[in-house]
């Protein structure tokens, strides 16, 4: 293969780096293609971009540079992440709901997305510590579509906890985590800041932690919602292990060497759109 003299080596870099921020990791092969390049100089270039310290190399490709354990973004941030895998994830978890079942919704924009999802499944009693996702059910009760009905009569009961807000407007703290304690769910839906093997599921925030914790305690099934790229993904404080979660609902994105990796360690793994597997051993 010729490599293409139309893009400067800096102008190339740059795209690599937009691609790798953008979708949280790419592989060689895709950025060969991508760029009309041979395979050696991509190599190149992503030997000089990992040693100015600007995306980290892994097997077969890269990913951004991991971010501090502590940094927590905000909602308006994270939202403009992964947003087709996010709505696929929507769409089959919310489908893991039963009507007139009692479910949980934990703070982050993927429940932020299975929240307008929910709104197809009737009498649902909902609770939240995420003031985003209080508001999908209270403004589609004011306007009486998205499944609410009319006269509302189908619409959620929704119970947000009260508490000390975070950056991704999650209600947490010593308040919310009573609230969520004297109660019981069918199904809590939770996003993760990160999944891995070692740390289990993870957050930036302490208190978010705890509150988190509480939530699975109360819950009869834990699904997990989080995209690809939230594994191998560590934060601050772990509030839970790979053991406590019942299902986890991810985007096609994942790896097929991930899929076995998440298989040997988790319950059930549903890929947004495809396959479930139940792979762990007994």
């Amino acid at each position: 293969m010729s490599d293409n003299q139309n893009l400067l080596a800096g102008q190339r870099r740059a795209l690599i780096l937009d691609e790798v921020r953008r979708r949280g990791g790419i592989r060689v092969s895709e950025l060969t293609r991508m760029l009309q390049v041979s395979d050696m100089t991509v190599r190149r270039d992503l030997d000089v971009l990992a040693r100015q310290g600007a995306l980290e190399k892994v097997h077969g490709g890269a990913v951004p540079v991991p971010e501090r354990r502590t940094h927590e973004p905000g909602f308006e941030a994270k939202s403009a992440l992964e947003l087709s895998a996010k709505s696929a994830i929507a769409r089959s978890a919310a489908s893991l709901a039963t009507p007139g079942s009692a479910v949980a919704l934990s703070g982050g924009t993927t429940t932020f997305a299975v929240a307008h999802e929910l709104l197809e499944v009737p009498e649902l009693t909902v609770v939240t510590n995420s003031v985003r996702v209080a508001d999908v059910f209270h403004h589609a009760r004011q306007a009486g579509d998205a499944g609410a009905g009319q006269d509302g009569g189908d619409a959620a009961r929704v119970v947000l906890t009260g508490g000390v807000r975070t950056p991704s407007d999650s209600l947490v703290g010593p308040v919310a985590d009573a609230a969520i304690a004297s109660l019981h769910f069918d199904v809590l839906f939770l996003g993760v800041h990160g999944l891995s093997v070692e740390a289990g599921l993870s957050t930036p925030n302490l208190a978010e932690a705890e509150t988190n914790r509480h939530f699975i305690r109360s819950a009869r099934r834990v699904v997990v919602v989080a995209d690809h790229t939230k594994w191998g993904t560590t934060g601050l404080s772990s509030f839970a292990s790979l053991d406590d979660v019942d299902t986890w609902v991810t985007d096609g994105g994942l790896p097929d060497s991930d899929r076995e990796e998440v298989g040997a360690h988790l319950a059930e793994l549903l890929i947004a759109g495809g396959e479930t597997s139940d792979q762990r051993p007994a």
